[in-house]
């Protein structure tokens, strides 16, 4: 785990510095409160811990006694094409959650 200190709008670059995945700034500090800011393309997913949890635990429910496979690759690396089964619901995200409620009757 790396360890940095970071004053209020000071940035952090993710991958490569020519070509970045994304930027974390701090965007402001009142007392033991930091708000970070996180620039990343669409397509990555940027979760806090407690939602990515639920994300897992809810992918687990779903598939039932399917197994569940993480895998994980560096930037620029291939991985091989994964078959993913939809159900026609919104990814399990917090953006996915309120439009999967907006489009709902009440």
């Amino acid at each position: 785990m790396l360890v940095i200190t970071r004053r209020e709008g000071e940035e952090v670059v993710i991958g490569d510095p020519s070509n970045p995945i994304g930027v974390v700034r701090i965007a402001s500090i009142k007392g033991d409160r930091v708000r970070i800011a996180f620039e990343f393309p669409r397509d990555v997913s940027v979760h806090r811990r407690e939602v990515a949890e639920q994300i897992v635990s809810d992918a687990v429910t779903d598939a039932g006694e399917c197994e569940v496979v993480v895998t994980a690759t560096r930037p620029g690396e291939e991985s091989e094409p994964r078959k993913s089964e939809s159900n026609g619901r919104h990814p399990r995200t917090t953006a996915g959650r309120h439009a999967d409620a907006a489009s709902r009757s009440h």
